[in-house]
């Protein structure tokens, strides 16, 4: 055997192995996109058929056309390196990065826990309590706000998208939602939706008639969006199963104030919603921290941009944005 069939069989030997690992760390970190599922489970079954070839021997191929499908099937293996960066990014985006100038918070009351004058971090230990400088709260769609516009102190992920799509349309959005006064109706309201809506300087939570909150809100000129209610009143009042523990994230009202609140490790859906009641969470939202969907950054008191998830994907396409 030469050393460049040698060679070869190493490849395909690393590129099967690499190949089943990426697919089994997407099964196992439900980074579920159908689409994206169908690819990697297929590219690993490729990698699978052409070592076997390879073992059995390719020179056994009598015929042409078995010849040029084995040359296809081992360039698919020039795919599995570039795909299992892309699982690996998207694993370690799911990981909440520590905030250094946060405050320690865990010896402080919950009535302790208040917003300044710039956008300020508390640390409880196992909450981050963000407090973002602001005058204006908007639904961003389309076209992703820019790290370079000074005035944005807060953007993240704000509503579900029905589908997975490169392409934008305002239907995808599921829930009803507004836009600097411009409602747009949606197929998709779910019953365990409710509102968050800011007009009027104001903002406000609604849980029973939330679609008539998002059309209140674009007759008085401003924005809003539908996610599913987490707490209301200080009850909880969404609980789903979670397999796993993951970072979760809230848009939420404490102390009378709007702020955002991620867990600063990786935890249970129940353990994050009793976090929240122990702190004195109002009203909360949920908000979507899948890989990639859990884009975020945030401006702080020195005007410097810290990103928390820095792994957008081309399929995201609406932002909740914070504004002074």
């Amino acid at each position: 055997m030469s050393i460049k069939e040698r060679l070869s069989g190493i490849w395909l030997i690393a590129m099967t192995l690499l190949s089943l690992c990426a697919y089994t760390v997407f099964f196992v970190a439900q980074m579920w996109l159908n689409l994206l599922h169908a690819a990697y489970l297929t590219l690993a079954i490729l990698e699978i058929v052409t070592l076997i070839v390879y073992l059995w021997g390719p020179e056994k191929l009598k015929r042409k056309p078995l010849r040029v499908l084995y040359r296809i099937l081992y360039a698919s293996s020039f795919f599995v390196l570039p795909s299992f960066i892309f699982i690996f990014m998207g694993l370690v985006s799911q990981y909440h990065v520590k905030i250094p100038d946060s405050i320690d918070a865990a010896d402080l009351r919950a009535e302790e826990i208040l917003p300044a004058e710039e956008t300020v971090v508390y640390n409880t230990g196992t909450l981050y309590v963000i407090f973002p400088a602001y005058s204006e709260v908007e639904l961003a769609c389309e076209t992703r706000p820019s790290k370079s516009d000074q005035s944005i102190t807060w953007c993240s992920g704000a509503a579900f998208q029905h589908t997975v799509s490169l392409g934008f349309t305002q239907e995808n959005v599921e829930g009803d939602h507004a836009i600097n006064g411009t409602l747009y109706e949606s197929p998709y309201n779910k019953d365990s939706f409710a509102a968050f809506t800011f007009a009027g300087d104001r903002f406000s939570f609604e849980f029973d008639q939330p679609k008539e909150a998002i059309k209140a809100a674009a007759a008085a000129g401003g924005s809003g969006f539908m996610q599913y209610g987490l707490i209301r009143d200080g009850e909880i009042v969404m609980r789903f199963d979670r397999p796993r523990s993951r970072c979760y994230r809230t848009l939420a009202e404490l102390n009378g104030h709007l702020c955002i609140i991620d867990s600063v490790n990786m935890l249970h859906f129940e353990e994050f919603l009793e976090e929240l009641q122990r702190i004195g969470v109002t009203n909360a939202l949920y908000m979507d921290m899948g890989a990639g969907w859990n884009y975020s950054w945030y401006r702080n008191a020195a005007d410097k941009v810290v990103t928390l998830f820095g792994l957008p994907v081309p399929w995201s396409h609406n932002w909740v944005v914070f504004q002074k």
